[in-house]
């Protein structure tokens, strides 16, 4: 439910308020945007969707505050990367603008990346650090926030 509710919400159903999904450009020299765009939006919602699957899987636990991980989760996409779900929903909203051709969700995106990262430094990373305090420093000096590194993090689990 929180994966249709949050991120449906913010990759979905505001996009869609903001541009109908209706495609704006010309179709000739946007051809090749558009086509970039709809594989971010598609590698965009599987990276989503397996994030999710680790939180379940790996943490015990939901995205949703309400129902959190029992352990830190560090392993698949969240060994490259720590907001692997923040920056997967960013990818999606600026698929939708390549593939639609509607700009104006670059701003969208900009923004959504401007709340999420100001929530993740000001709430998400404090209570991480309150709720695993001998496993969360370390992987946070190892692994970026918002951009994947290259090869995966190998350290403890």
């Amino acid at each position: 439910m929180f994966l249709a509710a949050a991120p449906g919400m913010a990759a979905g159903l505001v996009p869609w308020w903001i541009t109908g999904w209706r495609f704006e450009s010309p179709v000739s020299p946007w051809l090749p945007m558009r086509w970039i765009g709809g594989f971010v939006l598609l590698a965009s919602a599987a990276f989503l969707v397996h994030a999710f699957a680790r939180f379940v899987l790996d943490g015990r636990g939901t995205p949703a505050p309400v129902a959190p991980t029992e352990r830190l989760v560090v392993s698949g996409v969240y060994r490259h990367v720590r907001n692997p779900m923040y920056v997967a929903v960013t990818g999606a909203i600026v698929g939708q603008a390549l593939l639609f051709g509607q700009l104006g969700l670059l701003a969208y995106a900009a923004l959504f990346l401007a709340v999420t990262a100001a929530f993740v430094h000001w709430y998400e990373e404090p209570t991480l650090a309150r709720q695993f305090p001998d496993d969360y420093p370390e992987y946070r000096r190892a692994v970026p926030g918002w951009w994947p590194r290259l090869h995966p993090w190998q350290g403890r689990p």
